[in-house]
């Protein structure tokens, strides 16, 4: 996925024009849209991989209210001996049932489906997307009116959900007591008044510039959405790259003016941090400096993924650069099997018999079956002219391949 398809039908040219860091934009999709991105099964997935979850990457919330730890977690010894609160099946699903809001932070590197949006995010130099995934239940609200220091770019995968969007924006917030400590009342004044209701059908997207108001509620029995939070760079990272730079500048290192309180030494204290904001400003005009940060924006991003081992190994062919998480994975049961020529024909050998195939089937065949899995995704990706659903069936009917 790049930033082209997450848009469609409005173009990257448009959005960068009338809505990025500007105003809200909601996208209708197809419920189809978001399909390989996340769905219930991979949720359940996830979450039953127990032991990667802890009270602090898994949260419960009721209508605003966070449930403690220890009601929906147990205390448990971690693969490393180290004691935490772990989140408990059945203690979830207890609270699941009252109408408690999921939160599964950080899940941007989980699945080739999560990773896509995080991709498509960073590719297009908006810097670095993590992701969350909400899960909550008709007429369950998980917060209040609230703003994000970040962009947010929620993607709905399951059900329906309305958003009540705020004419209020808090000025660029960042991740900050000054600003974290603004409590619920602040909030509620400073939201303004309604500006709109969006209601986010699966297959949607909404589009927040940092700082603007905004709450949700569930609409369908059941909604989940996606939120990838856009970390840009900011002005404050250029004061960090001048930090690093500034070190080899003596009049940096050398102590200030001692201050007694007379004339000459507010005088010498004044030269000096002067002649320091000169010098910041020239080195800010510094091409070398510049490149520095140049390249820093162009890097912003989490680096996940692209991991081959048995490819890496010459042992299998590489895999395809796109999957889908949320497909039906088939596992090759038949190993060493490949296609043979016979005259102008392929045919693979199997215990029932000579299944023939075309030239195009015969590559694709090849291909697969030298990798321990694929998936039709996978596969279609690869060779695109091979009707991947159709050979995954045969080979599968043959006993060449597994499903599951």
């Amino acid at each position: 996925m790049n930033l082209a398809e997450l848009l469609a039908p409005v173009s990257p040219e448009t959005f960068f024009a009338e809505y990025h860091d500007k105003q809200p934009l909601h996208v209708k999709g197809g419920a189809a849209k978001f399909a390989a991105v996340l769905g219930w099964r991979g949720i359940n997935r996830l979450l039953d991989m127990t032991h990667a979850w802890s009270s602090q990457s898994l949260k419960l919330y009721l209508d605003g209210t966070p449930i403690p730890a220890e009601q929906y977690c147990v205390s448990a010894l971690s693969r490393d001996a180290q004691t935490l609160m772990q989140p408990d099946a059945a203690k979830l699903a207890q609270h699941i049932a009252r109408g408690c809001s999921v939160v599964m932070n950080d899940v941007d590197s989980l699945t080739p489906g999560l990773a896509g949006v995080s991709a498509a995010l960073e590719g297009a130099g908006l810097g670095k997307a993590q992701a969350n995934v909400y899960i909550s239940w008709q007429s369950h609200k998980a917060f209040p009116a609230h703003y994000d220091t970040h962009d947010v770019w929620a993607v709905q995968v399951e059900g329906e959900k309305t958003w009540n969007i705020w004419e209020g924006r808090a000025e660029w917030p960042i991740s900050h007591p000054v600003f974290r400590s603004q409590d619920q009342a602040h909030h509620e004044q400073a939201k303004g008044r309604l500006r709109e209701k969006v209601l986010l059908k699966t297959g949607d997207l909404l589009y927040l510039p940092r700082g603007w108001y905004h709450d949700a509620l569930a609409e369908a029995p059941a909604s989940v959405h996606v939120a990838y939070g856009a970390h840009a760079v900011l002005g404050m990272d250029v004061m960090n790259i001048l930090m690093e730079r500034v070190l080899y500048e003596t009049s940096f290192r050398q102590p200030l003016p001692r201050q007694d309180g007379s004339a000459a030494a507010k005088f010498a204290l004044t030269q000096r941090v002067g002649q320091m904001g000169a010098k910041l400003a020239e080195l800010a005009r510094d091409p070398k400096v510049l490149s520095v940060i140049e390249g820093f924006i162009a890097g912003h991003r989490f680096h996940r993924g692209g991991n081959d081992l048995l490819a890496a190994r010459g042992l299998m062919a590489p895999a395809a650069p796109a999957g889908d998480a949320e497909a039906l994975g088939f596992r090759v049961i038949a190993a060493g099997a490949r296609p043979v020529r016979r005259g102008a024909e392929w045919v693979l050998k199997t215990e029932g018999g000579a299944l023939a195939l075309a030239p195009a089937e015969a590559e694709a065949a090849g291909w697969l079956l030298a990798r321990p899995d694929v998936t039709e995704a996978e596969l279609q990706v690869a060779y695109p002219a091979v009707d991947a659903k159709a050979l995954l069936a045969r080979l599968a009917g043959a006993g060449l391949v597994l499903a599951g």
